[in-house]
């Protein structure tokens, strides 16, 4: 089995944009489905048809004594070998004092079922095909019961109880801020304004569809598991904890990823099945999902409601903001989905303005459906999506300029740091300028003339804009830790935690140590996870990766340039001098190379990205089908280190974002059946959607950690998803629709606008 990615052989005269392209798109590259160890089997998932069931009787003699069947699981077998259910990540105090109900997802389904595509049992076979040939015999006699498929059906009187320790199906009503402050302010306002945004269950759907491979070695009793995540060490904290296997006694690799969002933050049920399975067999073990089961098992994100008040003073002023929430968890809480539900939309709850009184509650509720994590932003760009959507219908509904209502209330620069009402400390800001910047680039000023030109021919075309401000990720630990050494061609290799999912990790930190050391970055090599080294750092997720592992290289840089000057002094350099490293270093001897090994260590807390991003749109009446016809985004991200990885995560924000306002949503039935459970019914964003973005950024400082960068993983995704929103309203407000939730699909347009028929 290929241990590691393939090394990396570049062309001749060919500069690729990131140092992991050339392994990627030649098809050398190492994803979890590549690696095929000797005598693997196969398994495969047998899943519930019902979203809520009691499991009344289970026969699986059939499926044991099939072909190529070595060992088939269900929760009897789990248990016995010590596993139990997938861990929640984040727990939070309820309001008025009241503790958190938890319900967590078992690794296999025992009395009950609560979702369709929950994992009931799981088929060990000599090969794929036999697994699930052999999960076709299988006698399984569900009692179907009724389900609770939304928040409302889950809320409502006499509605069924998913869990039997959570009264009313809640499992957390959360607040923050002062609600008698809110309560008061609305009480003296001239104006307010109520808006609800519908921020809709969807897909994840990585490039790469999820896989988990599991050996085992009985001589030194460890497991190793290979799996898409977006961190080594979190992941092998969360499968212990579900599997009941120490984590000393398991070693968690990941080579390439094919995208994952916050879906591959956690483990699934698989991951545990597969590892107990090896450990139980002697065999190494491997499942690989398909496309129709990403639907039904991946995490879905979003799912979430977010009723927005405003009220203001008769000269546009904000003076309170409230939020009332409603959290479609699913059926389980799993990983993060409690933070995104709190913590999460309370963080940046003030958004880019200054607010005296704010307030926010949130219920989390239990449903009959795929539970809900982390999906790009997780819950950040919700609420500036609902910020930003409530500004532009308070301007409208009371008369106001939606340019000059943002302008009025943005926090001052001299106003840094700025602490919100309900305590959120931001660093520096300029709002100011990315809004100028984007009202320029995007001559918002002249568009009535080509709105004018639109309706010429027969297009309603329409402009929108979101000044948005998101918190980057916190950290699950205290520090981030790397640690570097050089060979004799002189090459550093940096080990660390975090690997990428598409970020381009190998690129940006080795243009880190080329800004900070002069190292070119072809003679530095980013190891990612796995090399035996005992370091501490936090996975990727919430654009945290490179202000947090790169402040960690920042700081290891200095340790090493520390040291090769002190080497370079003994070795009778010049005093006022210092060496060029890529040529001094292979001179040295083994001895003298050693020395100039080193670590890096660094805190870093949240930060936070933000932007002005402008959407100009055109409608065809006729059909309903809108056209994005430009596109601008000017982000204040800090330092950027690699302006092409930059722009490059920018434009897949901005298509994601596209995605969610225009074409996906996941629809369940009344049944709790998936109405779009494969790519005939789930639209995904295609070439083309966005014609361009034309981005800039501006650099506001940040002390927060020592590259001085921001974060821009969520940065297009959050802006894109108000500003494309309030361009589609500004087009079809002008023909009395006040209110429309996303997507904004062709024929849903249509019938908007042509209700009579």
């Amino acid at each position: 089995m290929s241990a590691v990615p393939a090394a990396e052989i570049g062309l001749p005269g060919i500069r690729y944009a990131r140092r992991e392209d050339h392994r990627l798109i030649t098809g050398t590259g190492a994803f979890t489905d590549d690696l095929r160890p000797d005598q693997m089997l196969h398994g495969y998932v047998i899943r519930s048809p019902h979203a809520r069931a009691k499991i009344v009787r289970i026969d699986l003699s059939a499926v044991r004594a099939a072909t190529g069947v070595r060992w088939v699981m269900t929760a009897d077998e789990v248990a016995q070998q010590g596993g139990g259910s997938l861990p929640n990540s984040f727990t939070f105090p309820g309001r008025g004092g009241t503790t958190q109900q938890v319900a967590t997802m078992p690794v296999l389904a025992r009395d009950q079922v609560l979702f369709v595509g929950q994992p009931v049992a799981m088929v060990i076979a000599e090969s794929a095909a036999q697994a699930q040939d052999a999960a076709d015999l299988a006698d399984i006699e569900y009692e179907e019961l009724d389900a609770a498929v939304t928040p409302e059906q889950a809320l409502a009187s006499g509605a069924p109880q998913l869990h039997a320790n959570v009264p009313g199906n809640v499992s957390l009503h959360f607040e923050s801020g002062d609600e008698k402050a809110v309560t008061d302010a609305f009480a003296r306002a001239p104006f307010t304004s109520r808006h609800r945004v519908q921020s809709q269950r969807l897909v994840g759907f990585p490039m790469e569809p999820r896989a988990v491979i599991a050996t085992h070695d009985s001589a030194s009793g460890r497991t190793r598991l290979f799996t898409p995540s977006q961190g080594v060490t979190g992941m092998l904290k969360s499968v212990s904890q579900a599997s009941g296997i120490p984590t000393e006694q398991i070693e968690v690799l990941t080579y390439d990823v094919g995208g994952s969002f916050g879906l591959r933050s956690n483990p699934y049920s698989e991951h545990v099945l597969v590892m107990l399975a090896a450990r139980h067999l002697g065999c190494p073990v491997g499942w690989t999902g398909t496309r129709s089961e990403i639907f039904v098992s991946d995490y879905h994100g979003r799912a979430l409601t977010l009723e927005g008040s405003i009220a203001l003073d008769r000269d546009g002023q904000i003076l309170a903001l409230r939020f009332d929430d409603t959290i479609d968890l699913g059926a389980f809480s799993v990983g993060p989905s409690s933070l995104i539900g709190a913590r999460n939309l309370s963080v940046t709850m003030g958004g880019s303005y200054r607010i005296p009184a704010l307030y926010m509650n949130s219920k989390l509720v239990y449903t009959n459906a795929v539970p809900m994590a982390a999906y790009r932003g997780a819950g950040r760009p919700d609420i500036a999506f609902a910020i930003e959507t409530l500004l532009d219908h308070a301007a409208y509904e009371h008369g106001f300029d939606p340019v000059e209502l943002r302008r009025r209330n943005f926090i001052p620069p001299e106003a840094f740091p700025y602490k919100t009402a309900n305590g959120t400390l931001y660093d520096l800001c300029e709002f100011h300028r990315t809004l100028d910047r984007a009202l320029d680039l995007s001559d918002w000023a002249g568009f009535k003339a080509r709105r004018e030109a639109a309706a010429q021919r027969g297009k309603l075309r329409g402009i929108g804009l979101a000044c948005y401000l998101e918190a980057s990720g916190a950290g699950a630990v205290p520090a981030d830790t790397v640690q570097g050494d050089f060979d004799e061609q002189g090459q550093l290799t940096i080990y660390g935690v975090t690997g990428a999912s598409g970020q381009g990790h190998e690129t940006s930190f080795a243009t880190i140590v080329e800004q900070e050391l002069g190292l070119p970055a072809e003679r530095v090599r980013y190891a990612a996870g796995h090399h035996g080294r005992a370091l501490m750092g936090n996975g990727t997720g919430g654009s945290r990766t490179l202000y947090g592992a790169g402040s960690a290289i920042v700081e290891l840089c200095a340790r090493i340039r520390e040291q090769a000057q002190a080497l370079w002094l003994e070795l009778g350099g010049a005093p006022d001098g210092a060496p060029e490293l890529a040529t001094w270093i292979p001179k040295l001897d083994p001895s003298q190379r050693a020395r100039l090994a080193a670590e890096g260590k660094a805190q870093s807390g949240s930060t936070f990205p933000n932007g002005t991003h402008v959407a100009e749109i055109e409608i065809d009446p006729a059909t309903g089908i809108t056209d994005v016809v430009r596109y601008i985004a000017v982000d204040d991200l800090g330092r950027v280190i690699s302006p092409q990885l930059v722009i490059g995560q920018l434009q897949g924000g901005v298509v994601q974002g596209w995605g969610q306002v225009f074409c996906e949503h996941a629809i369940y039935d009344d049944r709790g059946q998936l109405s779009t459970g494969s790519l005939m019914d789930y639209a995904l964003p295609k070439a083309g959607c966005i014609p361009a973005v034309e981005a800039e950024q501006i650099a506001a400082r940040t002390d927060l950690n020592r590259v001085g960068a921001k974060g821009v993983g969520e940065a297009g995704c959050t802006g894109s998803i108000p500003a494309l929103t309030n361009a589609m309203m500004n087009a079809l407000r002008r023909h009395g629709i006040d209110a429309m939730d996303t997507p904004f699909t062709p024929a849903r347009v249509w019938e908007a606008l042509h209700p009579a028929a």
